[in-house]
């Protein structure tokens, strides 16, 4: 290690010790302390581990999450970015705050942002990568999900040799031909005798072979299923992993048999289920046994920001991160599920991590919220009035629809509204600045990892 490594590692640690010492914590800072001291940094920091990079549109916490308590079954000292922490500087805080590895070749399973892919694996080759999906999402970054996915692809070509674990469903990663081996997981709980396309104005419906529309025997939802094209014969690609049964499912819970095996997860949507069985696809990817992922994914750990549950005086919260049209509406219809009357609180941010551009709120089923068991409305957050507006447009009733910006004066309300059960949708910085809140009143430990 050189002079100016030791430095910039010495430098994010203290900063990191101060922080989580004498501040409220924090995963970024650190990270640019020690980025501006080595902007190589990460060469030095990663190179004894063995990375799984999640990365992709939706799921990537949870799909990590989940990930790194199938691999605790197995393996003693697993790293990971738990708040999602998830750009260049997140990176190299995971590493700093990692305590000295008990193995020689210890595992670090991290959620990376599209665009950073590239910056991880310029000083580092992964063992493996995860993909999950690729949506419309934040396009004043990103672009198009084709655009998206070039960003991921760019930093895969500098690791031709890790296994590429992706959502066999969706067809945009069987679009560019890799080196890299692969591992393919999806929905196999139906039969290919149905032909169909996916509803006007899906994204990423075009065969990226001939730039015909794909037909669908099945679709879990989005442009996610088995597809194939009547023209040139591009079709899903053979699964390694697949599900084959939906059981039971809850705005809270989910059954589902993966490979013969019995699964449950504590928490809600078919999109966590697509995030489980990449979970479980690396598990098997790691030999970890079926029947060990099954006991790893009934230890329902707190997951940051999505569907976490918490207690606000006796009030059942659960705060869900929302931030495109695709996730919304998988969020929507798991929350149409809830047989039990309940609260709903919106909250709508537009910084930078958010995404500046708010109109995707537009395609989000809003209107769907007219028809359940809603006994109050709030909507609030630094962009309230666009999401207000958005609720009035969908047909709210104005009586049970209060407008409160004030997240804090939000976190003192909710012991007040008629209901036992609560559901909170917010976007990234929003659902961080809540956070806060509840640890500063003591709902939960802390607000920051």
């Amino acid at each position: 290690m050189s002079i100016r490594s030791e430095f910039a590692t010495f430098a994010g640690k203290s900063s990191y010790w101060f922080l989580h010492t004498f501040m409220n914590g924090g995963s970024s800072l650190p990270g640019k302390i020690t980025t501006a001291i080595d902007p190589a940094i990460l060469k030095h920091l990663g190179q004894n581990y063995d990375i799984i990079v999640v990365t992709g549109t939706n799921g990537k916490t949870l799909t990590t999450a989940l990930t790194v308590q199938v691999l605790k079954q197995k393996y003693q000292n697993v790293v990971t970015n738990p708040s999602g922490s998830n750009m260049e500087q997140g990176l190299v805080t995971t590493f700093l705050k990692a305590k000295n590895p008990k193995t020689n070749r210890p595992l670090a399973v991290l959620e990376v942002d599209e665009a950073n892919v590239i910056k991880l694996t310029k000083y580092v080759k992964p063992i493996a990568f995860v993909f999950t999906n690729i949506f419309r999402d934040q396009m004043d970054r990103y672009g198009e999900i084709y655009t998206t996915y070039k960003k991921i692809i760019d930093g895969v070509k500098l690791a031709p040799e890790a296994t590429i674990i992706a959502n066999g469903d969706a067809p945009i990663f069987n679009s560019v031909d890799l080196p890299n081996p692969k591992i393919y997981y999806g929905f196999k709980n139906h039969d290919d005798k149905d032909n169909f396309k996916a509803e006007p104005n899906t994204d990423g419906v075009l065969c990226p072979v001939c730039q015909n529309i794909l037909h669908y025997h099945y679709i879990s939802y989005a442009n996610l299923g088995n597809y194939f094209c009547e023209h040139c014969g591009f079709k899903r690609p053979e699964l390694t992993h697949e599900l084959t049964k939906l059981g039971a499912l809850t705005p809270n819970s989910s059954d589902f048999t993966v490979d013969g095996q019995d699964l449950s997860i504590g928490i809600g949507g078919i999109y966590n289920i697509y995030n489980a069985l990449a979970a479980y696809s690396v598990g098997r990817f790691l030999d970890v046994d079926p029947k060990d992922i099954a006991q790893a994914f009934t230890a329902n750990e707190r997951v940051f920001g999505r569907q976490e549950l918490i207690n606000v005086d006796g009030k059942e919260t659960t705060l869900v991160l929302v931030k495109n049209p695709v996730g919304l509406n998988q969020v929507i219809d798991t929350i149409s599920k809830e047989k039990d009357d309940f609260s709903l609180i919106c909250l709508l941010n537009a910084n930078y991590a958010d995404g500046i551009d708010t109109s995707w709120i537009w395609d989000g089923e809003f209107e769907r919220f007219t028809k359940m068991p809603i006994k109050k409305f709030i909507t609030g957050g630094e962009r309230y009035k666009d999401i207000t507006f958005r609720f009035k447009v969908a047909g709210v009733d104005e009586n049970i629809h209060e407008v409160q910006p004030n997240l804090e004066k939000v976190v003192e309300e909710i012991p007040t509204l008629p209901t036992k059960k609560v559901y909170i949708l917010a976007t990234y910085t929003a659902m961080l600045q809540l956070r806060k809140d509840f640890a500063e009143k003591g709902y939960i430990k802390g607000g920051m990892e």
